[in-house]
């Protein structure tokens, strides 16, 4: 793990950003920092946000530009469309490895074996027993649909 906190990085990669002018990125560097520093108000006075937490504001933030992809695409935006990959193309960089699907099959197998899951109204009991395990480098949606798939559902 990187010692600097990602709100760090991000600074110091506006700067560069600044330097070489690209108004893109660090467009969406900024979100960011307003992402992370919002999140930070919520907090108690002079605490600041874990790596795990900052990992989890950068997550919602790729999640809520998938959403748009989404909508953009059914209104036929392709600009937008792009603008919102660029943005996600930004943000995964201060996100951990994604985890490839074998690998989160394998520990889906391995919590349904730990857990003595049975069927389709096991669902909760794996997806608990999995998202520890895979936190911060598979969305949640995915580990949903490899659980189902796996338990018959």
């Amino acid at each position: 793990m990187i010692d600097a906190s990602i709100l760090a990085r991000l600074q110091t990669d506006m700067v560069i950003a600044m330097k070489a002018r690209d108004a893109d990125t660090l467009s969406t560097l900024r979100m960011l920092k307003s992402a992370l520093m919002e999140a930070k108000t919520r907090m108690p006075r002079d605490v600041s946000l874990s790596p795990e937490e900052e990992i989890e504001v950068l997550q919602r933030y790729v999640k809520k530009r998938r959403e748009s992809i989404e909508e953009f695409g059914k209104h036929g935006l392709g600009d937008r469309v792009a603008r919102e990959h660029q943005e996600i193309e930004v943000t995964q960089r201060y996100l951990p490895e994604a985890i490839s699907e074998d690998a989160i099959l394998a520990i889906v197998r391995q919590a349904i074996a730990a857990t003595g899951a049975a069927g389709p109204k096991d669902m909760g009991k794996v997806i608990g027993a999995v998202m520890p395990k895979v936190k911060g480098r598979a969305e949640g949606s995915t580990v949903s649909k490899m659980v189902r798939q796996a338990l018959g559902g």
